[in-house]
């Protein structure tokens, strides 16, 4: 049983004015909550954050009709489809299309993760307004009736007593039987939350099959390609991927497959161009800020230690040297991209079939199966993948990720001290007071306003060391070998998590805990007994009372999240940092289109946070269960605030299709077990026994079986769109059966770095007039106009003089720089260019241009008007200025000294030379194209396409002996028998009678 009297902190400590400095502070880490400044930081925190979160609230309903561009641009940038409802422009007309905006319209407008983050916020909400009734009604009056009030009374006074007598810190020994009320509620709780997960887990289901019903889904090409890693070496070919195929699960259509190839530094050489090309934008912007009156003295810059040599000294001609470096980088790229080809295979490789059926049996039944050591698991969309991190084997990736957990986990325990200090003064400042002689007279004058200090400095600086952990915890997770972008942030919010658990939550709350019960264990060994000692310690008891007082601290810093979600709501950051620039810097054209797009949403933090919120919650509910009711507050209050931003302003730079919610769960299961165990050692502190404690290991048990059977029952309905089908006979035994067009999977699965476009210097139109003088170099490049893209030797075409070449064309398609006028700063003119849309745009469905989707005619993925939506021709490597309208097409112009630049050739004009079909490979999966189009063709000028209408094939093999000539040789032909799946594919694609479209896999399965 507990004692009749609470323990106290140590006697030495009672009377700190006589204390040194440091057994001062040795105190306050024994006891570091002590003081009376918990009431007047609550009230204080209270007040601001409910009254500042009105204020900005106002100012954004104020500001919004009159910012589109920042509080609805997704109203301006989305297509039909994907617009969100319109809003008036009253004070508060945001209000009613937020409010009725349903979950169907969620999904149809913001995506699956979206709709499912908002589902979760919602469930939080609800699942805290129910708990909330617990809290207030049961849990408040059992910890009055129960408290030592004669205790509280004489040791706190004022409104300090009032909080202490919530809390079970200081029980009276003769009504001990009012902890079985905890002891019901930790079931209660257990249950309810157990109930909200279960339901929401089978919401989520239902989502995610109405997602794989969808026709973005349907008509996507990821949806019925897998893909494969670590593919031995004999096996990686094109037929080596059917084999492993194959050897899975035999299927009545055959995949299209793609080995990747070795692209070599090609994808750094174009980061290190695309780094080389902002330098020089932002240098043009600095010298140009004022272009009728240039500084006297041209920009300088310290040349990069590798190329210092070659640039006679350290400081060179800023303007020279990045246009230099610019032109070397372009001609090595465009070797490199034309010196690729098939025979330097890597361990990974993709294999698209003709039905999604298809491809999620031998998905599902590759669960189990691992031929020749492979992996083979369903593809991402292709602007998913992490490419660098594809071709590692699992050794490598082992171990990179012990590396990358070992040095979170350095990192995790480096921040113990640091976070030690601030659980002793910024949680109370009168510690530092304490400490700190010259502080304290200012502190006793003013205690009020440092109180308010403390409710409000304290938690905001708290946050703000943490809004640099999710860019070390992504670059770690990326070196750890995450294949996908939405397994690192996955993994970024799993690991940010259990490092605010640890950190924020377990160390914060019990280290001064920890550290005053081994102080007085070693203090009372020296006369007593090591047991006597431990038993005197009094731990549990301890325990209760340190866990008691630093509640206080989470209630304020739970009540200062509300200011977090109105300064979201009204973009301050944003809003500041580009005032900022624009007033004291010389923003490149670049950036301020880059400042109209509609920024990304970051999951990964988001879901932390709310996870984090939820975890401290639980956690203190019976400790203090005020939490519970100010947590509730702030998920109905940010439930409704990002659902606003998700629909007008935010956008998923990578749509997983809502695969976050099994991380969700699986934290909610944990948080709510952690909670159980404070709760069974708050209850043996306050009890004194172990009797009631045992009544508490039940529930855990059962938040596990819930986790076991959510997972047995869901799981596979979430991740697979069938787990079986049906074998076709008539396919199997039909060899003269059409099969799909080409579905470009080595073109949409191909490595990004082979075509894409490289930037181009972007300057202000009131510059242009003073190019001529600033600009002295000659870019003219010494390739030819051959390039190794096609086997016909042809130069390329003018995209805006058809029939003429493109050394030919007028200055405008020539020239170095792109002059973007002022009226034409907008992402509206420039998102499906290729370096706006990968950074900015997501996969394209927002703006009606989804990188994979398979065209209704042709079955094939869209080019749309070239792989990233440029207007301009498909012969150049720089990208062009934006398409879609005459306007745009006529006022971004390359300009330059009147010296000639002839743009490096060769990306995206016929088919690269990594999938061209020769003798050598015919044998696999080389098909002979129609009309001698490449993988990589991409052009959309008519007469580039009728140029070569009707020309004969060209590199077809020679059929081998006993072979049928007109009928394609698929190299599985050679050891698998007539009938059994393989045999009989037609020789080439037909032109007619393809696939129709959508209808054809909705009712033709």
């Amino acid at each position: 049983m507990a004692s009749s009297t609470p323990t106290t902190p140590d006697p030495s400590c009672l009377n700190r004015d006589k204390l040194s400095g440091g057994d001062q502070l040795l105190c306050l880490i024994q006891d570091p909550y002590s003081g009376t400044f918990h009431a007047d930081a609550f009230w204080a925190s209270l007040g601001t954050s409910i009254g500042i979160m009105i204020l900005i609230t106002l100012a954004f309903s104020a500001m919004r009709p009159r910012n589109t561009i920042v509080y609805a641009p997704k109203v301006k940038y989305a297509d039909e489809k994907h617009a969100p409802p319109k809003i008036g422009k009253g004070f508060f007309e945001w209000i009613g299309p937020v409010f009725q905006a349903k979950e169907p319209l969620l999904v149809e407008k913001t995506g699956l993760d979206a709709a499912i983050f908002l589902r979760f916020t919602k469930m939080l909400r609800n699942m805290f307004l129910v708990l909330s009734v617990i809290g207030v009604l049961v849990l408040i009056p059992a910890n009055v009736i129960g408290s030592n009030k004669g205790f509280i009374s004489t040791n706190f006074k004022g409104s300090q007593s009032y909080f202490v007598t919530m809390t079970p810190q200081y029980p009276n020994p003769t009504r001990l039987s009012y902890i079985w009320v905890h002891v019901v509620a930790v079931w209660a709780i257990d249950l309810i939350v157990a109930f909200f997960l279960w339901r929401n887990y089978g919401a989520v289901v239902r989502l995610r099959r109405q997602y794989f019903d969808s026709p973005e889904y349907l008509m996507s090409l990821h949806s019925r390609t897998l893909m494969v890693t670590d593919i031995p070496p004999a096996d990686r070919t094109d037929e080596g991927i059917l084999r492993l195929a194959d050897q899975i699960e035999h299927t009545a259509g055959l995949p299209r497959t793609t080995i990747g190839r070795n692209v070599k530094v090609l994808p750094d050489m174009i980061e290190e161009h695309d780094e080389a090309v902002r330098a020089l934008e932002s240098v043009l912007a600095k010298y140009l800020k004022n272009p009728d009156k240039l500084p006297a003295k041209r920009p300088s810059m310290r040349a990069s230690k590798k190329y210092r040599a070659n640039n006679g000294g350290d400081n060179v001609d800023a303007i020279d040297y990045l246009t230099s470096r610019i032109r070397e980088l372009e001609l090595e790229i465009n070797h490199i991209r034309e010196s690729i080809d098939k025979r330097n295979a890597m361990p990974f490789g993709f294999a698209s079939y003709e039905r999604i059926e298809d491809a999620h049996t031998v998905a599902f039944a590759a669960k189990k199966k691992h031929p020749q050591g492979t992996t083979v698991r369903l593809a991402p969309r292709p602007n998913d993948l992490i490419w660098q991190n594809l071709p590692l084997s699992k050794k490598q990736r082992d171990w990179r990720r012990l590396w990358n957990n070992f040095w979170i986990l350095i990192l995790t325990l480096l921040w113990i001290a640091p976070n030690a200090l601030i659980a002793i003064f910024l949680s109370n400042i009168a510690n530092l007071a304490s400490i700190w002689p010259a502080f304290r007279p200012n502190f006793q004058r003013h205690q009020k306003i440092w109180s308010a200090v403390q409710g409000i400095a304290s938690p905001a600086l708290t946050s703000l060391i943490y809004l640099i952990l999710p860019i070390i915890f992504r670059r770690l997770s990326i070196r750890s070998g995450d294949t996908t972008k939405t397994s690192r942030e996955r993994h970024v919010t799993t690991k940010l998590y259990a490092f605010f658990v640890f950190n924020n939550l377990i160390v914060f709350s019990v280290f001064s805990v920890v550290y005053g019960f081994v102080s007085a264990v070693i203090k009372n060994s020296k006369s007593e007994d090591a047991w006597e000692a431990v038993v005197k310690g009094q731990f549990f008891y301890k325990l209760l009372a340190g866990l008691s007082n630093v509640s206080y601290f989470w209630v304020v810093w739970l009540l200062q999240r509300q200011l977090g979600a109105a300064a979201d709501l009204a973009q301050i950051i944003n809003l500041v940092w580009v005032w900022f620039c624009r007033t004291f810097m010389a923003p490149t054209p670049r950036q301020e289109i880059e400042w109209t797009a509609p920024p990304p949403f970051d999951y990964a933090v988001y879901y932390n946070y709310f996870l984090f919120y939820a975890t401290v919650a639980l956690c203190f509910s019976t400790l203090q269960p005020l939490v519970i009711p100010i947590t509730a507050l702030y998920f109905a209050i940010d439930y409704w605030l990002k659902k606003y931003l998700l629909l007008y302003v935010l956008i998923t730079k990578t749509e997983s299709g809502g695969q976050y919610w099994r991380i969700l769960f699986n934290r909610m299961i944990f948080a709510v077990c952690l909670s159980n165990v404070i709760m069974g050692l708050v209850i043996r502190g306050a009890d004194g026994g172990w009797f009631k404690v045992y009544f508490m290991i039940p529930p855990a048990f059962l938040m596990l079986g819930v986790k076991y059977w959510c997972a047995s029952m869901f799981d596979n309905q979430m991740i697979y769109y069938t787990k079986a089908t049906l074998k076709d006979p008539e396919n199997l035994a039909e060899p003269g059966k059409k099969v799909r067009k080409n579905d470009r999977v080595a073109n949409r699965f191909g490595h990004p770095a082979l075509y894409k476009p490289l930037m181009t210097p972007m300057v202000h139109a009131k510059a242009r007039h003073v190019l001529g003088q600033i600009y002295r170099g000659r870019l003219e490049s010494d390739v030819g106009a051959k390039t190794g893209y096609s086997d016909i030797a042809m130069d390329p075409m003018s995209h805006g003089q058809p029939g003429k070449t493109a050394r030919f064309a007028p200055p405008a398609e020539r020239e170095m720089f792109e002059v973007v006028p002022e009226s034409q700063l907008d992402f509206e003119n420039f998102k499906n260019r290729a370096e706006f849309a990968d950074a900015l745009g997501g996969n394209g469905e927002l703006y009606g241009r989804p990188d994979d989707l398979i065209s209704e005619r042709s079955s094939t993925p869209r080019s749309f008007l070239g792989r990233h939506g440029s207007g301009g021709s498909g012969n150049s490597s720089r990208a062009t200025s934006p398409a879609g309208s005459s306007r745009s097409a006529s006022a971004h112009q390359r300009v330059g000294s009147g010296n000639s630049y002839r743009r490096p050739v060769g990306e995206g004009t016929t088919q690269h030379p990594a999938y061209r079909d020769d003798p050598a490979s015919q044998g696999d999966l080389g098909q002979s194209r129609r009309g001698g189009r490449g993988m990589y063709q991409m052009s959309n000028d008519s007469s580039e396409n009728r140029l070569l209408n009707g020309a004969q094939p060209f590199g077809r093999a020679t059929p081998p002996d006993g072979e049928v000539v007109g009928r394609e040789a698929y190299g599985l032909d050679r050891w698998r028998t007539g009938g059994s799946g393989y045999m009989g594919v037609p020789a080439r694609e037909e032109e007619e009678g393809g696939i129709t479209g959508y209808d054809y896999y909705r009712g033709r399965r």
